[in-house]
């Protein structure tokens, strides 16, 4: 037996780092402050380029397609943004949604 379940549709989207990006938490590891997420971008946002200090970054594209580096990326595609290394900007062509984990605090710089 799992020792947590989470809901999705339990839970409420909250605002994200950046405006037309909102969060659903689903999991917080109490020892390292690490979090999983879906997120959500509205179409045409576009997210600069940035680092995660504390955390590295595992995203999963669940729906909808994102843009990196000219490239598009549809639903299965999973990004890795080591702890500390700058990643973006990402654009989103249309809603897309992804799970996220990172595995420390959700900082940004």
């Amino acid at each position: 037996m799992f020792q947590h379940v989470t809901l999705a549709a339990d839970k409420p989207w909250q605002p994200g780092p950046y405006p037309g990006v909102e969060l659903k938490l689903l999991h917080r590891n109490p020892a390292t402050g690490g979090v999983t997420v879906l997120r959500k971008f509205a179409a045409d946002v576009t997210v600069p380029a940035h680092i995660h200090p504390q955390a590295n970054e595992t995203a999963y594209v669940l729906s909808g397609e994102w843009e990196e580096e000219g490239v598009t990326y549809g639903p299965g595609t999973c990004f890795f943004a080591p702890k500390g290394e700058r990643h973006g900007p990402h654009v989103a062509r249309g809603e897309v949604v992804s799970l996220t984990i990172f595995d420390g605090p959700l900082t940004v710089a």
